[in-house]
């Protein structure tokens, strides 16, 4: 069955509902939505990040690891971006802080919420979770280096007033977390791949079926060069589609978030949960198939990502966006950064994790939800 799957990947609701979701995102762009258009909308957002999941894992199987999480994670990036700075663009000073406010809470997304749960389905399903140290920790250290030269230091910097960058300090922020993307993806791909491979347990047989299975999966005849094409121009119409659809509800998210009497920061928080959710099913299910490594290259590539390429685009759109590019955190959310650096070192090191670590980082994620609803 396993087999048979991977041979025929593009089923006709992989090929269907992207384009159902597109179409939905061209005839619901900038209108106010009644009630029950949605609830369609709502409903064709859960099927494209399916679909997402899907032709990623068809694309994935077809390059092999590392590449198949670069392309999904650079792919939701680069979405994420555009539509960052299209808010931008149209919202004025009301979005100084969206961009800010979008990559530290995809930071804390990826490395808590997916790095967590996918620890935790891996040490569910064979006690102890392995990876490598030696990629995951070069991940790691790039995520902590980006995000403290990026979103910590324009609290402190004093040639502008408030968390803000100067020209010349964007600039160089800009530069260097685009050259940082670069040569981590070199390392990745290239010179030290095998650093970002999924770890040989030894556990290739499975104790029951549903293990034979995705055993069986695994080790599938790759889908063809042409089946492969296809699911990637179809994975970009789901993220298209997922990234769209999102933006199309969020009045109404927005205008529940403000009757509940809620910070308006929540707004950007469940955005960036519903962009993310493909990242967040893939690395669940790669951890499922005892594939750890793949979910934390998906989770610290997916961080790494998001502020390499986030930076840079905001520095370039800001010749001509108006009003001030807020970046700096406050003291809160710095903690909270400072802490998901420590427990990540701290659970990476050994190269093994329990459910302890996992359940750790599920906290942390948890406070900062929290906090952000109850600042």
């Amino acid at each position: 069955m396993g087999t048979t799957k991977r041979r025929s990947p593009l089923t006709d609701w992989t090929v269907l509902v992207p384009v159902v979701a597109l179409v939905a995102l061209v005839f619901s762009w900038g209108r106010d939505l009644p009630g029950f258009a949605v609830v369609l909308v709502a409903l064709c957002l859960a099927g494209a990040v399916l679909a997402a999941v899907h032709h990623a894992e068809v694309v994935a199987h077809r390059v092999g690891e590392p590449f198949g999480s670069l392309i999904l994670a650079v792919a939701v990036t680069v979405i994420e971006v555009a539509l960052i700075v299209t808010l931008m663009a149209d919202g004025g000073d009301k979005t100084a802080s969206l961009a800010r406010d979008t990559v530290f809470a995809a930071v804390m997304i990826t490395c808590n919420g997916i790095v967590g749960v996918s620890l935790l389905v891996g040490a569910l399903r064979n006690r102890v979770a392995v990876f490598n140290p030696e990629g995951s920790g070069a991940a790691l250290a790039t995520v902590a280096t980006l995000a403290t030269l990026s979103l910590v230091l324009p609290t402190f910097t004093t040639s502008k007033p408030g968390p803000e960058f100067s020209t010349a300090q964007l600039t160089f922020a800009a530069v260097t977390s685009l050259a940082l993307y670069g040569l981590f993806v070199a390392v990745q791909t290239v010179r030290h791949r095998n650093y970002f491979l999924p770890v040989d347990t030894g556990r290739d047989a499975g104790r029951d079926t549903g293990r034979q299975d995705d055993r069986q999966d695994d080790h599938a005849e790759p889908p063809t060069a042409r089946a492969a094409l296809l699911s990637l121009g179809l994975l970009l119409v789901a993220l298209v589609a997922v990234v769209g659809d999102a933006k199309a509800v969020s009045p109404t998210i927005e205008t529940a978030v403000a009757k509940a009497g809620l910070p308006q920061a929540v707004v950007g928080v469940i955005i960036a949960l519903l962009v993310l959710l493909p990242e967040t099913l893939a690395a669940v299910r790669a951890a499922r198939r005892d594939r750890v490594q793949t979910s934390l290259n998906l989770a610290y590539g997916s961080a790494i990502a998001s502020i390499g390429l986030t930076i840079p685009a905001i520095a370039l759109a800001s010749i001509w966006l108006s009003g001030p590019l807020l970046l700096g955190l406050g003291a809160v959310h710095m903690v909270l950064l400072a802490l998901t650096v420590v427990v990540s070192a701290l659970t990476l090191a050994p190269g093994r994790a329990t459910l302890l670590q996992g359940g750790v980082h599920i906290v942390v994620l948890a406070a900062y939800l929290f906090l952000a609803v109850s600042p």
